[in-house]
């Protein structure tokens, strides 16, 4: 990433962002967590891309070069925490769940970020107590390093409805299907049907935010219908495209 901006200090801070808008390369001396209020958020570095709905939290390690763009109209808060305070041991890029009283403690610490008094020491530090407590999920793309599964992603990135299987694209980039297995395991960090789920979700969020229907939604995507489409969101964000939609 070029021109990388350096900002020792993490920002506690609320934006608004135009949909398609960002906020170029830098890096913090200081963790961040950024939480969407509306719309979605997606924070990408040199390793991949990270992407929240209002359910979900990104944890930025300090030092960490990312940028970050907005699908939908995007309330992005921002919540910086000193290098020292780093209550799941996290160094790289996490989502994190976020239930509704983290929710509450990330929009209160961002509405008044300058506030210093005792009361919103405590208020912080029940925040920390709370990320703590924060399982975290599996919404990352991770960004391949082998010219052959690079080829491969890029089809499924350009088509996310592209019906192909492993073997059919493994052809189509002239490399074997069982190299390709090993390599979304060793490089990704999953299987191809996972990293494809995951692709589709995040192609899913982004138009959601953008104002698609949810029927058009399930068919850009590559779901066999709308109810196929509406249970895995569900499972993977715990309320449907529809609320989403909605909130978005």
């Amino acid at each position: 990433m070029p021109n990388i901006r350096h900002t020792p200090e993490a920002p506690t801070v609320t934006r608004e962002l135009a949909p398609g808008e960002r906020i170029d390369a830098h890096r913090h001396d200081d963790h961040q967590i950024v939480y969407a209020g509306s719309g979605v958020v997606a924070v990408t570095t040199d390793a991949g891309t990270w992407f929240a709905p209002g359910t979900r939290a990104i944890w930025v390690p300090a030092g960490c070069v990312h940028a970050h763009r907005a699908h939908g109209h995007l309330a992005l808060h921002l919540v910086g925490l000193p290098a020292g305070t780093n209550p799941l041991g996290l160094d790289a890029p996490t989502v994190l769940a976020v239930g509704p009283l983290l929710r509450e403690l990330i929009l209160a610490c961002t509405r008044t970020p300058h506030d210093e008094s005792p009361e919103r020491r405590r208020l912080r530090a029940v925040l920390v107590d709370q990320l703590r407590a924060s399982p975290q999920e599996p919404v990352q793309l991770p960004t391949p390093r082998d010219s052959r599964l690079t080829a491969v992603c890029d089809l499924l990135l350009n088509d996310p409805a592209d019906p192909r299987g492993l073997a059919e694209l493994a052809t189509a980039v002239g490399a074997g299907e069982r190299t390709l297995s090993r390599l979304f395991r060793r490089e990704l960090g999953m299987t191809f049907p996972q990293w494809r789920t995951q692709l589709r979700l995040f192609h899913a969020l982004r138009m959601l935010a953008d104002d698609m229907p949810v029927t058009v939604v399930a068919h850009r995507c590559g779901w066999s219908s709308t109810s196929a489409f509406i249970d895995v969101f569900r499972r993977a964000y715990g309320y449907t495209p529809g609320t989403h939609h909605r909130r978005a």
